[in-house]
C-alpha cells in the first residue's frame, strides 16, 4: 500500500468510497450524495488551506483517504484541525485506517498544528478503538445533535495534541 497526497482526479473514487457512507450509515451527516465536481472543490479547498489530503493506494486503486479541515473559521482557531478518514467497505479491517491516520498526523505536525479533533458519531467502537488507539482521548458528547435513517445520533469527540 502506498500513501499520497490527493488530487482532483482522485474525486471520482473518493466520492465513490465516500457515498457508501452517506447512503447507508448515519457516520456522515449529508444525506444527499456527493459528485465528483463537489469532491474535487473539496480537494481544492483543503490544498488551498495547506492542509493535507491524503490517499491510500493498492494496486493502482484508492482503498481510503483522509483529510484535515479547518476546526473554525476564526484567526485564533488557525493551529486546530478537524480530521476525516474513511475507507473502501471491502478494505476495512486491514490497518489502512491507522496507517492513513498516522500518515495524516504526520503531515499535520509538520504544518505545526497543535490540536486535531475528530468527531465521531456514536456508537461507533471501531473509530472510537482507532483514535484512542492513536493516542486521542475523548473529550466530549454531544446528544441528539444529527437526525438521519429515522433516527437521533449523537456525537463524540476526540482530541490529539501534537
Amino acid at each position: 500500500m502506498d500513501i499520497r497526497p490527493a488530487e482532483q482526479d482522485d474525486a471520482a473514487a473518493i466520492a465513490a468510497i465516500y457515498n457508501h457512507y452517506v447512503a447507508t450509515t448515519c457516520i456522515t451527516f449529508e444525506t444527499e450524495p456527493v459528485s465528483t465536481v463537489e469532491m474535487a472543490g473539496r480537494i481544492g479547498e483543503g490544498h488551498d488551506a495547506k492542509l493535507p489530503w491524503l490517499v491510500s493506494v493498492e494496486g493502482g486503486a484508492i482503498t481510503g483517504y483522509a483529510y484535515a479541515s479547518k476546526w473554525k473559521g476564526r484567526c485564533a482557531y488557525r493551529y486546530s484541525v478537524e480530521s476525516t478518514v474513511y475507507l473502501d467497505q471491502a478494505r476495512k479491517g486491514c490497518g489502512i485506517g491507522k496507517a492513513l491516520y498516522a500518515a495524516l498526523i504526520d503531515a499535520l505536525r509538520a504544518r505545526e498544528m497543535q490540536t486535531v479533533i475528530g468527531g465521531i458519531a456514536l456508537p461507533n467502537d471501531a473509530s472510537i478503538a482507532l483514535h484512542e488507539r492513536l493516542g486521542f482521548e475523548r473529550v466530549a458528547h454531544f446528544k441528539r445533535v444529527g437526525f438521519k435513517q429515522e433516527r437521533w445520533i449523537d456525537v463524540g469527540y476526540w482530541q490529539l495534541l501534537l
